[in-house]
């Protein structure tokens, strides 16, 4: 189980965040430090993961091991990463590590934001949000999970949602190829949408984030 820990500022980045709303779910949010800091500013911000539904002394190890898996990607993929956004590996492990201690630290102190589960099947009424992510789950793992599973998920996210849905990035980890049955995807989900560019790009060509609309 790879958890990953992504700070507030990464999310900014990716989903072009430049305000937020009343509500926002993080979707497989792993060790991310997004839902402390949003939660702060007076957000009503709930993260899901099936990664929670471990011991905290097991997740706390998930959490150390995500990041060295993560940069064991980076590694053997070198030549499709970009050092721009962070400025160099050392900054970027910084990053991370802050992340991840702001996530370890509001889990304990407010576990309700923190629930248990995984798409395609999520615990939340219609309508829940306004704003919904998910980063580096759908597209990212698509040589994991085909077609099929990325229509259900989306389809999942947007029924919790009363706003956007938006998901970074649209390509392969490590890599980064382009995901083969994205056009059919987007047909076959039938909302309207958009792909936008976002001011973050580490894997080299990974500037883009997909955006649902039930506005």
């Amino acid at each position: 189980m790879l958890v990953t820990s992504r700070s507030f500022a990464e999310y900014e980045a990716m989903f072009g965040l430049t305000a937020l709303p009343a509500s926002v779910l993080d979707c497989c949010a792993g060790g991310s430090g997004f839902t402390a800091e949003a939660a702060r500013r007076g957000v009503d911000a709930v993260a899901a993961d099936p990664a929670y539904g471990l011991p905290v002394a097991e997740l706390a190890e998930a959490v150390r091991r995500g990041t060295t898996a993560g940069g064991s990607i980076v590694g053997q993929n070198a030549d499709h990463f970009v050092w721009d956004w962070y400025g160099s590996p050392a900054a970027r492990d910084d990053i991370r590590a802050e992340a991840a201690k702001a996530f370890l630290a509001d889990r304990e102190l407010a576990p309700e934001r923190y629930v248990a589960a995984s798409l395609p099947e999520l615990p939340f009424p219609d309508g829940r949000f306004e704003l919904v992510l998910c980063s580096h789950l759908l597209f990212t793992w698509a040589d994991v999970f085909g077609l099929d599973w990325h229509l259900r998920a989306l389809r999942e996210m947007v029924r919790v949602c009363d706003g956007e849905v938006r998901v970074f990035p649209l390509v392969h980890q490590g890599a980064g190829e382009p995901v083969a049955f994205l056009p059919e995807l987007l047909e076959r989900l039938a909302l309207p949408t958009e792909v936008r560019q976002v001011p973050y790009e580490f894997q080299r060509d990974a500037n883009k984030m997909l955006v649902i609309s039930k506005l």
